[in-house]
């Protein structure tokens, strides 16, 4: 059974944000990262790069695949997690925590709206 922090949003893909303001903080899901296994190695977004909604903010590479993340919110990309470089494990350990991904600064807070609760999430994954 997977961990579902309310409080997030969530997206079909699997991603988590946290929004403080017009930052959003992102992230994959502990559902995400146990499907994944065990991951060993994150492509992390370029600071300053404009996204939209859907867009692949980054990969994460598993032993078992590689899966694209995709950016929940369009914005430009302000922070990028670098402890993921050398500790993609991270994502394993800690996802809603030290293994965040990247941080957005929203250019459009509304499309929050359009992300699931915590509840909604864990309908999606049937827990």
């Amino acid at each position: 059974m997977s961990v579902v922090l309310p409080g997030l949003k969530y997206t079909k893909d699997h991603e988590w944000v946290k929004a403080e303001g017009k930052l959003a903080q992102i992230g994959i899901t502990d559902h995400a990262q146990a499907e994944l296994t065990e991951i060993v190695f994150v492509e992390l977004p370029t600071i300053g790069k404009d996204l939209k909604v859907g867009e692949i903010l980054g990969n994460v590479e598993s032993v078992k695949t590689v899966s694209e993340v995709f950016a929940p919110v369009s914005g430009a990309v302000k922070e990028a997690n670098d402890k993921l470089v050398d500790s993609p494990e991270l994502l394993n350990k800690d996802p809603y925590g030290q293994g965040w991904i990247a941080v957005i600064e929203m250019s459009d807070p509304g499309e929050l709206s359009a992300l699931m609760s915590a509840d909604e999430y864990k309908k999606l994954v049937g827990e």
